[in-house]
């Protein structure tokens, strides 16, 4: 029997007058899984984790959290879902141990050793006024706050955004050791993180979901190629429409094929090119890919 996703949208589109920021818009996140949906600024991240946490309404298409619509997200639904932002506006008036007390009564799972824990492990000052603290602080604040009552999804937007690398990773380590048993959905630009422990990956551009899947899928399908030729290097027409716009130097060309498989690649690139002198593939890190399908973009535009 196939397990029920733990996030899913069909066909979600949310436009803002006349300007679309999302358009027919199909993810999954399953169960388990640390999702990273990554993508340009102005891609639309934002704007489908305020639909799913019913923040903002859908102009068409549908978003679902652990089965239920995001549109009827109950005070119970949301006590199996922990969000926090960037943009979180936290009471700054209280102080840590007053916020933390404050939102115990909501959450029948909260568990007040793990609270203590992580007010530990981030060395957060119990009796000092959230708005005393550095961004960093109150980033720290608003995740304890959030695994303090072991959410079965965890919904985090651009959590890591202008802090310094150690509160990063303070931030990623705590985060790790406390979701064993919950899936997490982040929005992220601090790539070279999210390669680090993201299981999935999913990347939007102008609204649109260009793919989603495992990191490791993704991670050995993108090659960056070079194409040592034995005379000044063309790019044939038509180009084929998987391998990513192609750069020509000299005697060589460098493009990105998006489904790189060895045999299948190099017999490609003879038939386009018969004076091939060699073939180098380099496999990608994440930000590279993610620059290469930027600039791809672009463009396109």
């Amino acid at each position: 029997m196939e397990t029920m996703p733990a996030i899913r949208t069909e066909s979600l589109t949310k436009r803002f007058r006349f300007t679309p920021a999302l358009n027919q818009m199909d993810l999954i996140v399953p169960q388990g899984s640390i999702y990273a949906l990554v993508g340009p600024n102005g891609a639309g991240k934002t704007t489908c984790i305020k639909i799913l946490m019913n923040l903002l309404r859908p102009s068409a298409g549908r978003a679902g959290v652990l089965g239920r619509d995001s549109r009827r997200l109950s005070p119970a639904d949301f006590a199996q879902i922990g969000y926090a932002s960037e943009n979180l506006q936290l009471p700054e008036w209280m102080t840590v141990e007053y916020f933390l007390g404050y939102l115990k009564p909501f959450y029948p799972t909260w568990d007040d050793a793990r609270a203590g824990e992580l007010l530990r492990q981030f060395a957060l000052p119990r009796d000092r006024k959230l708005k005393e603290l550095s961004r960093g602080m109150k980033m720290k604040a608003a995740l304890a706050s959030v695994l303090a009552y072991h959410p079965r999804v965890i919904v985090l937007d651009e959590p890591f955004s202008g802090l310094d690398p150690l509160v990063r990773d303070e931030l990623i380590q705590t985060l790790l050791g406390h979701c064993a048993d919950a899936t997490v959905l982040l929005s992220s630009h601090d790539l070279a993180e999210m390669e680090t422990f993201a299981s999935h990956i999913g990347y939007l551009e102008h609204g649109s979901l260009r793919f989603s899947e495992e990191l490791t899928s993704l991670q050995n399908r993108f090659r960056e190629l070079d194409v040592l030729l034995n005379q000044p290097a063309t790019i044939p027409r038509p180009w084929p429409t998987d391998w990513l716009p192609a750069e020509a130097a000299g005697a060589v060309v460098r493009f990105t094929d998006t489904q790189f498989q060895t045999e299948q690649t190099t017999a490609r690139i003879h038939s386009l090119w018969p004076n091939v002198m060699s073939i180098e593939a380099r496999a990608m890190p994440l930000r590279s890919i993610f620059v290469a399908l930027a600039k791809s973009g672009r463009k396109a535009e």
